[in-house]
């Protein structure tokens, strides 16, 4: 690195790109949401059974999980920035449609659409992420990435109850649809598959990115690596150095990348549960009104906001780049918090309270998830294992929402959270069946 260089003051273009990510991924998983406080007005209009309408909210995530191997080949193929934004463009258009259409069965293919066009979207922003972030950020990186999809179920219930009650359910969808639109050339216009492409990123900013043999005060890197000692938490874990995968048959013999896939079949699958559920259970088993059940569906959302967040920082900083003791602790608690519904107080702030704690310790080691899979495999190979790993996340957003029909429509919501509890024990096993990978570019001591 020459001394010209050395005076040129880094870009930071990177966090720029990581808040677009955050508000395109707000408004899909807005798009996805919205559909919790529409079920009720639905199921009336169109006299539908909890069954049918579980089927209803499933079929998004139909879509979503059988197009993520698919998207993750499409975009190594084509790259992130044009598939990125063709789908978040048609997300937005079949979301839109969906408050036009007058048949089930057109509301339901578009449901289906919908998380066929938005699987693109995911495996595009975690992509963008591994391009865009040394090692050492992408923890916290993707922990913001996935607060963004927390902040769209967020803002979701007070704006559909607003919309609701002044132009009716229909409305929901369209008015959902426009920012996507305008964001989907947005992203296309503003990011590049690469920071080197980008004309908003200099090269020490490059080379901070890259990890190149020279630091940016040009200090020898083999001096300079972070120091990784093995501790008592390494043994439970399991931690090891394992060669990183490099192409999709690896990444389809191995299996760890399975075992998280099966490990956030669960941590999604309750996610999906609250976001198209929870509304139906506050409104019709508790009985309050539409803006008390607004708030209160919101309240796990604001935890998961604040866990992923948080998971992100914890999981970089605290646990050193390890991934899989957040997943444990996620899963862990959430078999509690998930049993202790059976015992949901009456009193609202209370139950906020109750319902806020379940949405933040879930979501502690949800973002350890997506950045496990970065750890394990190269750069061009981890839109695949992504794609595996998210796919088995949103086939427990498809069966998940299905059963909690079946189950209403011949047991009780006490039924629902002990089976969910169940599934968390499965998610802790599944999890601790897995190798925690050694860092890359750490030096043992």
């Amino acid at each position: 690195m020459n001394n010209l260089s050395k005076t040129i003051k880094m870009s930071h273009y990177r966090w720029y790109v990581m808040s677009f990510i955050f508000i395109i991924y707000t408004v899909a998983n807005a798009d996805r949401a919205n559909i919790g406080f529409a079920i009720p007005y639905i199921q009336k209009e169109y006299d539908l059974s909890n069954t049918m309408a579980g089927l209803l909210i499933s079929l998004f995530f139909a879509g979503y999980a059988l197009f993520q191997i698919p998207s993750g080949f499409l975009t190594k193929k084509f790259g992130t920035r044009k598939m990125y934004s063709l789908g978040m463009f048609f997300t937005s258009v079949c979301t839109g449609l969906m408050g036009l259409v007058n048949s089930v069965l057109m509301l339901k293919f578009l449901r289906l659409l919908v998380g066929i066009c938005e699987a693109p979207v995911v495996i595009g922003s975690t992509a963008t992420i591994n391009q865009w972030f040394p090692a050492k950020e992408k923890g916290t990186a993707t922990g913001l990435f996935l607060a963004g999809s927390k902040v769209g179920p967020l803002i979701v219930p007070p704006l559909c109850a607003w919309i609701i009650m002044t132009l009716g359910w229909r409305y929901i969808f369209v008015f959902f649809a426009i920012p996507g639109l305008i964001f989907s050339i947005f992203w296309y216009v503003m990011v590049r598959d690469k920071p080197e492409e980008s004309r908003f990123v200099n090269k020490a900013e490059a080379d901070y990115i890259r990890e190149d043999s020279l630091t940016l005060n040009n200090v020898d890197k083999a001096t300079s690596l972070p120091e990784f000692k093995f501790t008592w938490l390494d043994k439970f874990i399991r931690t090891k150095k394992v060669p990183e995968l490099t192409s999709s048959k690896e990444v389809f013999k191995c299996w760890d990348i399975y075992g998280a896939a099966l490990g956030y079949f669960t941590m999604v699958g309750i996610v999906s549960i609250l976001m198209s559920w929870l509304p139906k259970y506050l409104i019709s088993e508790r009985g309050f009104d539409l803006y008390s059940s607004a708030g209160l569906a919101a309240a796990p959302f604001l935890g998961t906001v604040l866990g992923n967040f948080f998971g992100g920082l914890l999981s970089d900083r605290v646990f050193n780049k390890r991934r899989k003791p957040l997943m444990l602790i996620s899963a862990g608690i959430t078999i509690f918090t998930m049993y202790s519904l059976v015992y949901a107080p009456e009193n609202k702030i209370l139950l906020a309270c109750m319902l806020f704690g379940l949405g933040l310790f879930l979501s502690l080691g949800y973002s350890a998830f997506s950045v496990y899979a970065m750890g394990r495999v190269d750069k061009a190979t981890y839109p695949i294992a992504y794609g595996v790993i998210n796919m088995g996340g949103q086939l427990g957003g498809t069966i998940m929402p299905f059963i909690v029909g079946v189950i209403l429509d011949k047991f009780h919501w006490n039924a629902v959270f002990m089976t969910m509890a169940g599934f968390c024990v499965f998610c802790f096993i599944f999890v601790m069946s897995i190798i925690e990978p050694l860092p890359k570019g750490v030096k043992v001591v």
